[in-house]
């Protein structure tokens, strides 16, 4: 059989006026290919010669053909051809390639003002407070941290800075008319700090000197205001009296502050009044982490230490 004459042109070579010879393909391996029963066996003669020959002229040795005869009466062909890095291979160095740059973007490109932060964080429970969980994400710790000045002000410069955090109240064998109460704060008060503080203590004790906290004449305290209530100036005149009887001057040492008190026949929601008016004072002025009522000796509070030089400061009432 001359295969040269039954084929004499093939589009599959660069030049289609080349002719095809069995001479040339007299080295070609022999590919098993199962045919299809068929009338005409002669049209899948050439297909192991065309496809060595697609391969050698494609010049790559990674790739292959597989030649599938077609069950179609045309006998048409359908080759795939194969990659030596499939689709999913090229994703996943891509990811790892950009995995790579945030890595030594975060190693190396990290803002230092975030850097500082996040070391701060370590030692103040204030500031851990603020960032929350976006530590490590220097665009959403500059948010919280935004966010935290719009609630402040944006004057910076005012030494006054309150906490986020609501102090912790606590009784420790509390006796109204001999005790100290103790105020943990941040850390060292400034000399602002100090006299707003003991502005409000002595605002306090001066109130319930002048009989402020008396329980027994609450007229207008459950009257509803919907209409113009009535208080009636005899009764009040004849209710007992109530007044604080004394108080010492406000120290601190360190962070620690305190003040002795002797309520006197004050009633005790003069504490509820005290309270209201460091929750403000904490949240907008000077913050403070707890306040305890009773007790002798907090902190590393030293009996007879007034030297301003170890930290020492008072407030004259």
């Amino acid at each position: 059989m001359d295969v040269s004459c039954a084929y004499a042109r093939c589009t599959c070579f660069p030049s289609s006026s080349r002719h095809l010879s069995a001479a040339l393909f007299s080295a070609l391996p022999q590919n098993n290919i199962a045919l299809p029963a068929t009338k005409n066996p002669r049209q899948y003669m050439l297909l192991p010669i065309v496809a060595q020959a697609l391969k050698d002229l494609r010049g790559n040795s990674n790739q292959g053909i597989d030649t599938i005869p077609s069950t179609s009466d045309g006998g048409s062909m359908e080759a795939a051809k194969g990659s030596g890095t499939t689709a999913r291979g090229r994703r996943l160095l891509k990811v790892r390639e950009e995995k790579r740059k945030r890595e030594y973007e975060r190693l190396h490109n990290y803002p230092a003002w975030a850097k500082v932060l996040e070391d701060a964080c370590r030692n103040d429970s204030e500031l851990r407070a603020v960032l929350g969980d976006s530590i490590g994400n220097p665009e959403l710790m500059r948010k919280r941290v935004e966010e935290r000045a719009q609630r402040r002000g944006r004057d910076f410069t005012k030494s006054k800075t309150g906490s986020v955090l609501a102090f912790k109240v606590s009784f420790r064998d509390f006796n109204p008319l001999d005790s100290y109460i103790w105020f943990e704060l941040f850390g060292s008060p400034s000399d602002r700090d100090v006299d707003i503080l003991g502005s409000v203590i002595q605002s306090w004790y001066v109130m319930g000197r002048l009989g402020a906290f008396n329980s027994s004449n609450l007229q207008l305290a459950n009257s509803s205001m919907e209409y113009d209530p009535h208080y009636d100036t005899d009764k009040g005149s004849k209710v007992m009296p109530s007044s604080f009887h004394d108080i010492s001057d406000v120290e601190f040492q360190d962070n620690w502050g305190r003040v002795w008190v002797d309520l006197g026949t004050s009633d005790f929601f003069s504490i509820d009044v005290l309270l209201n008016c460091l929750t403000v004072l904490s949240s907008e002025y000077v913050g403070i982490q707890q306040v305890v009522f009773g007790g002798r000796r907090m902190g590393d509070w030293e009996e007879g230490m007034t030297s301003s030089e170890y930290g020492y400061k008072s407030f004259k009432i």
